[in-house]
């Protein structure tokens, strides 16, 4: 299990070229332009982390995403980054406290072994309103994959793999619409609607890097589209 004892940094050597637009769109992007939800200025929220997890898989490069238990009290059935809230052995939230959590988090949820991730950006932090959530985005490059899969059946329905091309194939993208009548962007892959915070990363990091490709944003789903 990684601790706070363990040495996490971020370090950009010997990535992948492929990663190169994704490294510097983390660099240089602002808060407001991955979303209009930032942090309490008053400093209220449970901070927590998420891995952003690239990976080099048949089809080329891909995401690791998980599918939350659907007993869960908060995002329950919804497809997300692994991550969570921290914990106090992650230590200081404002340095690397987040990168021991994303990666703790990872382990304790799909399995992976995080000897395995190099660590190489963290985006600026963001607000999850209906949970309360002040989440980092944490980008790891998985240098050496390991086996993944569900852990806790009480947490995680299961562990998967997105290629990035699909993420990228406009037939996959479409806009979520909540029956709050809150709109945003989805991707219909894996048999999955990945939508929400978890889409919302995945469109502005497609988008900032220069991956986008362009889509018909109106083309609507709704959150039950399997019903």
């Amino acid at each position: 299990m990684t601790n706070a004892s363990d040495m996490v940094a971020l370090s950009k050597d010997g990535l992948p070229s492929w990663l190169t637009p994704v490294v510097h769109a983390v660099e240089t992007v602002e808060p407001i332009q991955l979303s209009r939800f930032l942090p309490p200025k008053n400093g209220a929220g449970r901070q927590s982390a998420v891995l952003v997890l690239f990976g080099d898989g048949d089809r080329g490069p891909e995401l690791l995403l998980m599918e939350r238990a659907s007993s869960l009290r908060s995002h329950a059935g919804q497809p997300s980054f692994p991550g969570g809230a921290l914990d106090p052995e992650d230590g200081d939230p404002k340095t690397d406290g987040p990168l021991r959590a994303a990666l703790r988090e990872a382990e304790e949820e799909t399995g992976l072994d995080p000897t395995g991730v190099q660590l190489f950006g963290v985006l600026p932090r963001l607000y999850i309103p209906v949970s309360e959530f002040v989440v980092t985005p944490v980008l790891g490059w998985w240098r050496e994959p390991s086996p993944v899969g569900v852990v806790d059946p009480n947490e995680t329905a299961r562990v998967f793999t997105v290629p990035v091309a699909d993420l990228t194939d406009p037939a996959h993208r479409a806009t979520a619409v909540h029956p709050s009548g809150h709109r945003g962007p989805a991707f219909l892959v894996e048999s999955a609607l990945v939508w929400g915070f978890t889409a919302g990363i995945i469109d502005r990091l497609l988008h900032f890097a220069g991956w986008e490709r362009p889509w018909d944003r109106e083309k609507q789903v709704p959150l039950d589209w399997r019903s």
